[in-house]
């Protein structure tokens, strides 16, 4: 894989420094990449066989792209993932279809991509006309003040309750909330969140030619081109202050002798990072652990035929209608299936508290459990339609942002000289996604730079 950085270190300029970046998602591989730019020495580890984070991949023999393990796209309105790609030369690679998600309403699913692509069928015909302008008003609102520091002090229900209405909030909102969040935290989360879901979100949803891991590889080889170290199959056992006198970093890989480096971004968890940094101050690691977030289970499918017929991409669904998950995704009624060989591919996905026995049941348990249900989707499923399955759970997959978040947010740069830290936990009023990733992991490498008189070049 190298050399030990460590060892370069009287081969370096004078100006070029030793960074390491702890993660290699997209964001921490666009961090190297600006760091690379400005001249300095990047090593990235990462404890998985891949690069991608939860936006990585896999691929059957007979698919001519990958499927995300966790599903994924891109919003026309991703200025920050976009903007790399046409850095990077790639925009002729994103395409944009433009798949229709669907709400569930009293037996029926209607068509609902945004605020303003269309007013919901179902408030149409079964609530007052009030509620429909009353939807039509605060959808209007939402979309075009960018106020949102003034709605963090408010939940999401109590806003909505107070401007949409009961009806319109228990018909669209509440089981959304729900879904997400569950019963513990749903009622708690805070308006500024639901603001920024429907504030810039668009219909047309992008990916890349070959899937994200595509994308992902692609940026990897980019890279190794400028000479970032890529460490695959490396976890972090600690990250320490240098020795007295000898400053920056000391940062022990998991088996491996350790290397210092000057500077350190970490991109994983705030629950890593307080595992992995235990000499952080107090105050910072309490906030650190203070920070809430759910998991996610995800079930991939492969079909042998069609499951939506109405070609439906994404289903979301109540689980106080009876369904056991939140969503059901017919990826391929987004993507071709012939890019799979044929094969019909179906997400089953839920956000969950990571003491859920889902994240215990095995693969076959959780078939056993969301199957029975598949027939609502379509009365012709069979299990026999089913050709393969796979499972993949993680237990960081969605903050929960509780009222006046902002406060609780963790600095990017940590109390320990030359650690930084940036996470999907700190994207906040935005939600998670590769999009503010790259915003968030580029926004560090600039503090970086700044901090040592640099600047990136290109």
């Amino acid at each position: 894989m190298g050399r030990n950085p460590s060892s370069r270190k009287g081969e370096l300029n004078m100006a070029e420094k030793n960074i390491a970046v702890i993660g290699a998602g997209i964001g921490g591989m666009a961090a190297a990449y600006d760091l690379s730019r400005a001249g300095h020495h990047v090593t990235i580890y990462e404890g998985s066989g891949g690069v991608g984070g939860l936006a990585a991949g896999f691929k059957e023999p007979h698919w001519d792209w990958s499927v995300e393990r966790y599903y994924h796209h891109w919003f026309a309105s991703d200025r920050y993932m976009l903007g790399l790609i046409d850095e990077l030369g790639w925009q002729g690679q994103v395409i944009f279809p433009r798949p229709v998600t669907v709400m569930y309403h009293q037996g029926r699913f209607y068509p609902f991509d945004s605020m303003f692509s269309n007013i919901p069928l179902f408030l149409l015909r079964h609530y007052p006309l009030i509620d429909t302008a009353r939807f039509g008003l605060v959808g209007a609102y939402l979309r075009l003040s960018g106020n949102w520091k003034s709605l963090e002090g408010y939940t999401a229900e109590s806003w909505m309750r107070r401007w949409a209405g009961d009806r319109v909030y228990e018909a669209m909102w509440e089981p959304m909330l729900m879904g997400k969040f569950g019963d513990q935290y749903a009622h708690d989360v805070n308006m500024a969140w639901l603001w920024a879901r429907l504030h810039s979100r668009t219909t047309r949803l992008g990916t890349f030619q070959g899937g994200f891991q595509a994308f992902s590889d692609k940026l990897a080889d980019r890279l190794r081109q400028m000479g970032v170290e890529i460490r695959l199959s490396t976890p972090i056992a600690r990250i320490s202050p240098g020795a007295p006198g000898a400053g920056g970093l000391a940062i022990d890989a998991a088996g491996q002798a350790g290397g210092h480096f000057d500077q350190c971004l970490v991109t994983v968890s705030p629950g890593q990072l307080a595992q992995l940094a235990p000499d952080l101050p107090g105050s910072y690691l309490q906030g650190l652990l203070a920070l809430k977030h759910m998991g996610a289970v995800v079930l991939i499918l492969a079909l042998k035929h069609q499951l939506s017929e109405e070609g439906y991409y994404w289903f979301n669904v109540p689980k106080a209608a009876g369904f056991p998950f939140l969503s059901l995704v017919e990826h391929t009624n987004y993507i071709s299936p012939q890019h799979f060989g044929g094969d019909h591919i179906v997400y089953i996905g839920d956000y969950l508290n990571t003491d859920h026995p889902y994240f215990s049941l095995s693969k076959e348990e959780l078939l056993q459990t969301f199957i029975p249900k598949l027939t609502f989707f379509n009365p012709k499923f069979q299990p026999e339609w089913i050709r393969a399955s796979w499972l993949n759970r993680t237990t960081y997959a969605q903050p929960i942002p509780l009222l006046h978040h902002s406060q609780n947010i963790p600095d990017i740069r940590t109390p320990i000289q030359g650690l930084y830290f940036a996470s999907m936990s700190q994207v906040y009023p935005w939600d998670r996604g590769t999009n503010f990733a790259v915003e968030i992991a580029r926004r560090a490498a600039r503090m970086m730079l700044a901090s040592m008189g640099s600047s990136s070049q290109g």
